[in-house]
């Protein structure tokens, strides 16, 4: 059975463990090996993962099947209108088990108990990841690009991609 639980800072280390295993596993082709490194301090140590969600507004959500953890999504209030679905990611070998659609959806209804009325939900997806076509199944739309600069010579070129929750 499919359940998603909102997470905690005590979760830091459980969310640094599946990106471990899910991150690589999603870059290993779009990215350098050091950059990939990198990315994976500043975005999921557990000092930042607590960073994130006590500090910046990052909403964790931890999704599981059975009682195994097989994916995470978090959420972030930008603006008055505006979120953004800043990680979404499932285990590979729960991959092409509809939860990633699951999750998305998740963070859909989560965004809508937090914000009814009509609000943006954006995010940034890399333009050479696979996972561009799922965002658009989604709904979501290709609103610009950019090269960010993250630190250490490393960008994100990435789509920014949003979706008109109602």
């Amino acid at each position: 059975m499919f359940t998603v639980r909102k997470a905690s800072t005590d979760d830091c280390m459980l969310i640094n463990k599946l990106a471990s295993v899910v991150f690589p596993a999603t870059y290993h082709e779009i990215i350098s090996p050091e950059q990939m490194d990198f990315m994976m301090d500043w975005m999921y140590s557990p000092e930042n993962l607590r960073k994130q969600m006590e500090e910046e507004g990052h909403i964790y959500f931890i999704a599981y099947e059975e009682s195994e953890p097989c994916g995470y999504v978090s959420i972030q209030q930008q603006g008055e209108d505006l979120f953004h679905l800043q990680k979404i990611y499932v285990l590979p070998h729960f991959q092409g088990a509809h939860i990633g659609s699951k999750l998305f959806d998740y963070a859909v209804k989560s965004i809508k108990e937090l914000h009814p009325s009509p609000c943006l939900m954006e995010l940034n997806v890399n333009r050479d990841n696979k996972a561009l076509h799922f965002y658009e199944r989604k709904g979501m739309k290709k609103l610009r690009e950019g090269d960010f600069p993250i630190g250490n010579g490393y960008y994100m070129n990435d789509y920014i991609m949003g979706l008109e929750i109602k």
